[in-house]
């Protein structure tokens, strides 16, 4: 089984927000796939499909972004899923463009929140993720401010575009090429 886990925060009052970018990826999947994020368990709204051959579990934490580990952590947990090989994040990236994408096998949090808190529940910084471009951060701005902020009509529509790449990464990734995931997708941008 696979976790793909988007993040973001709940409620309409984060819809549409730079930092929801995860939660808009994974109900674009949910419609891709023919199924909803509705269950409510383990802190997370969850969702079922098969994508090439393998049982997925769309999840979006409803923790709020900053204690997205603790959902994770009770589904990898429950499931006996190995976050190394079988955990794909979708996350936003305030460091790329609008409408560009960049996947990773681990790494550091880099400064987000969410990412940070995965590390510390599940003890490792070895999973995938793909980190979705919201438009980089201004000299001077304030991140919180930034991240918080709906997205400009034509950005929305820039980060929009990327998520059928997302799948099909996600595809590849799940096949077992994800070396040519990032080799086809990684530096992309939607216009």
């Amino acid at each position: 089984m696979y976790v793909l886990a988007g993040l973001g925060n709940p409620g309409s009052k984060y819809s549409n927000t730079r930092h929801n970018a995860g939660f808009d990826a994974i109900d674009f999947l949910c419609g891709k796939f023919n199924t909803v994020c509705r269950k409510d368990e383990f802190m997370a709204l969850t969702g079922r499909t098969v994508i090439e051959g393998e049982n997925v579990l769309f999840v979006k934490p409803q923790t709020f972004m900053n204690k997205s580990g603790e959902s994770i952590e009770r589904i990898i947990s429950y499931y006996k899923v190995d976050p190394k090989e079988n955990l794909i994040v979708l996350v936003d990236d305030i460091m790329l463009d609008a409408g560009r994408m960049r996947i990773r096998k681990g790494g550091s949090a880099g400064g987000h929140n969410g990412l940070k808190s995965i590390i510390e529940c599940t003890g490792t910084d070895e999973f995938k993720r793909i980190r979705l471009g919201v438009g980089k951060l201004e000299n001077g701005a304030d991140m919180v401010n930034h991240v918080l902020s709906k997205l400009p009509d034509p950005d929305r529509g820039r980060l929009e575009k990327i998520f059928e790449d997302v799948s099909g990464a996600i595809s590849l990734i799940i096949k077992g090429e994800f070396d040519a995931a990032m080799n086809r997708y990684n530096g992309i941008q939607e216009q």
